[in-house]
Formats: C-alpha cells, sequence, structure tokens
C-alpha cells in the first residue's frame, strides 16, 4: 500500500512537472528557411528542415482555394491522430487578425468577419467555409511520396513534415500551444 502511495505521489509530481516544463513551448514555421522549430522562449529546442508550404508560397492575405500558407500568429485547437496526412495539427485559422485585414481590403464581407468574430469571442473555432479558407494545420505526408515532399511545396496551404518527423513533434504540441508562421 505505501509503495503504491509513493508510486502515485511520484508519477502525478513529474506529470504535472511535465506540463508545467512544456507550457512555455512554441512553434516558429519560417516559410523562408522552410524550417519548423520547436521554441521555448527563444530557444530552439528542436528544429526540422525542408518542412513543406502552400504550392504558391505564403501571404497574410490567403484566400479560400490559393494555396496559399497564411503568415501570422495562431494556436493549436484541434488535433486528429489518424488523418488522411497521418496526423493532423489544426490552427485557429481564419483568427481575428486575418479576418481584419480581409474586411480591411475588401476580402470579405462583413457577415463573414462577424461569423468569424462570433466565434473567436464565444471561444469556439472559427468557421472553417469562409472566403478565407480554413483547415489549416501542421501534418504529415500519409502515404504521399517522399521524393516529392523534398523536393516541391505541395500543400493547399498547411505546413506538412514527414510522418517521422510529426511523430517526433508530436511529443511537444497540445491544444493552445502557440505557433507562428512567418
Amino acid at each position: 500500500m505505501k509503495y503504491w502511495l509513493y508510486t502515485s505521489l511520484f508519477l502525478a509530481l513529474i506529470f504535472s512537472f511535465r506540463s508545467y516544463a512544456n507550457s512555455d513551448i512554441w512553434i516558429l514555421i519560417d516559410t523562408l528557411e522552410q524550417r519548423l522549430s520547436v521554441m521555448r522562449g527563444d530557444k530552439a529546442q528542436l528544429a526540422f528542415n525542408n518542412i513543406a508550404i502552400g504550392r504558391y508560397g505564403a501571404s497574410s492575405s490567403r484566400m479560400k482555394g490559393d494555396n496559399q500558407t497564411p503568415l501570422g500568429s495562431f494556436q493549436i485547437s484541434w488535433i486528429k491522430q489518424h488523418h488522411r496526412y497521418y496526423r493532423f495539427f489544426g490552427v485557429d485559422f481564419p483568427n481575428q487578425e486575418a479576418a481584419d485585414l480581409a474586411l480591411a481590403e475588401k476580402r470579405i464581407s462583413r457577415q463573414a468577419w462577424l461569423s468569424i468574430t462570433k466565434a473567436i469571442e464565444s471561444s469556439r473555432l472559427p468557421p472553417q467555409d469562409t472566403p478565407l479558407g480554413g483547415y489549416i494545420g501542421i501534418h504529415g505526408i500519409g502515404r504521399g511520396d517522399r521524393t516529392v515532399h523534398a523536393r516541391f511545396n505541395w500543400t493547399n496551404g498547411c505546413v506538412a513534415l514527414t510522418n517521422a518527423q510529426i511523430d517526433e513533434l508530436s511529443s511537444w504540441i497540445k491544444i493552445g500551444t502557440k505557433v507562428v508562421i512567418r
């Protein structure tokens, strides 16, 4: 009985420390260097090179169907362990910054802006079917061709790593992890 109590306390301490230790972890995606870095403060803990982004690059003015990766600051909003692209870490795009910019540039209607804003204010995932698009995240290549992944930006706007890299990244990411795409 005493052993069980000490073991339980030890495990609780370890898990609470791990949660605390990972609370300042964030993800930096450098679209020009094609690198994803796991950051703690301003120090890289781990980096993955040769990532793939949207086939037409990255933009702060991303629109649905333009195959560009959105630039900005996001957070992980959902995780899908079994996905067409192996694993999927979805971000909260479109966020308020993207919606405000799109409204100012007249790329979305006031109604679309309101639906995004209301969702964000209610702590819900923004609608994924506005003219800005959605379903943006970090994922593996699934059964895709590793040679294509190594040579081309091929996604519709997401950030792709190999399946092995996604496995390694998985232990660093949780719901709420900040993701900066620049």
